[in-house]
Protein backbone atom coordinates (compact mmCIF):
# COMPACT_ATOMS: atom_id res chain seq x y z
CA UNK A 1 0.00 0.00 0.00
CA UNK A 2 2.82 2.61 1.05
CA UNK A 3 4.78 1.68 -1.86
CA UNK A 4 1.49 2.22 -4.30
CA UNK A 5 0.89 6.00 -2.21
CA UNK A 6 4.70 6.70 -2.53
CA UNK A 7 4.86 6.28 -6.50
CA UNK A 8 1.51 7.91 -6.73
CA UNK A 9 2.60 11.10 -4.88
CA UNK A 10 5.69 11.16 -6.88
CA UNK A 11 3.54 10.99 -10.08
CA UNK A 12 1.70 13.80 -9.24
CA UNK A 13 4.54 16.27 -8.38
CA UNK A 14 6.05 15.71 -11.72
CA UNK A 15 2.95 16.38 -13.13
CA UNK A 16 3.00 16.41 -16.95
CA UNK A 17 6.81 15.15 -17.03
CA UNK A 18 5.77 11.65 -15.96
CA UNK A 19 5.87 9.93 -18.74
CA UNK A 20 5.30 6.52 -19.12
CA UNK A 21 9.18 5.75 -19.89
CA UNK A 22 9.72 7.44 -16.66
CA UNK A 23 11.31 5.41 -13.79
CA UNK A 24 8.78 6.36 -11.12
CA UNK A 25 5.88 5.62 -13.65
CA UNK A 26 7.65 2.02 -13.89
CA UNK A 27 7.96 1.90 -10.21
CA UNK A 28 4.24 2.62 -9.82
CA UNK A 29 3.18 0.16 -12.32
CA UNK A 30 5.56 -2.66 -10.74
CA UNK A 31 3.95 -1.58 -6.81
CA UNK A 32 0.67 -2.29 -8.79
CA UNK A 33 1.27 -5.98 -9.11
CA UNK A 34 2.41 -6.05 -5.37
CA UNK A 35 -0.55 -7.30 -3.84
CA UNK A 36 -1.47 -9.96 -6.82
CA UNK A 37 2.03 -11.61 -6.10
CA UNK A 38 2.61 -11.41 -2.28
CA UNK A 39 -1.23 -11.67 -1.74
CA UNK A 40 -3.94 -9.63 -0.39
CA UNK A 41 -3.24 -6.60 2.18
CA UNK A 42 -5.36 -8.43 4.44
CA UNK A 43 -4.05 -11.87 3.89
CA UNK A 44 -0.27 -10.27 4.45
CA UNK A 45 -2.11 -8.97 8.07
CA UNK A 46 -3.96 -12.04 8.77
CA UNK A 47 -0.46 -14.08 8.63
CA UNK A 48 1.19 -11.53 10.36
CA UNK A 49 -1.10 -11.26 13.06
CA UNK A 50 -1.02 -15.47 13.11
CA UNK A 51 2.64 -15.87 13.27
CA UNK A 52 4.46 -12.79 14.51
CA UNK A 53 2.06 -11.78 17.19
CA UNK A 54 0.66 -15.08 17.75
CA UNK A 55 -2.88 -14.51 17.37
CA UNK A 56 -5.69 -17.21 16.50
CA UNK A 57 -7.07 -17.49 13.51
CA UNK A 58 -9.96 -15.24 12.17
Amino acid sequence: ELDVELHEAALDLRGQEAELDDAWSKGWQFALSGPIYAGTNEIQRNIAAERVLGLPRK
